[in-house]
């Protein structure tokens, strides 16, 4: 489902995202656009920097987990 407040249409995109004040430089944080609100999204990131890839849903990959499961 997009990520957009009050959408309620499917997804298809990932907008991977990090702030590099918090976050690890590999971290990737994702949003889920759909057709109408990808532009927005993506907008709202990038002036922000945030933003570091834009790919379809069906192509979306997770990064892999070099140091395996989160303990805790």
């Amino acid at each position: 489902m997009c990520s957009a407040k009050g959408c309620r249409a499917d997804a298809v995109w990932v907008l991977a995202w990090n702030n590099p004040k918090i976050h690890a430089p590999e971290r990737r944080k994702t949003w889920l656009a759909c057709e109408e609100h990808r532009e927005h999204l993506s907008q709202f990131l990038g002036v922000r920097g945030f933003l570091k890839d834009v790919v379809a849903l069906a192509d979306w990959r997770e990064p892999a987990d070099e140091e395996g499961p989160a303990q805790g």
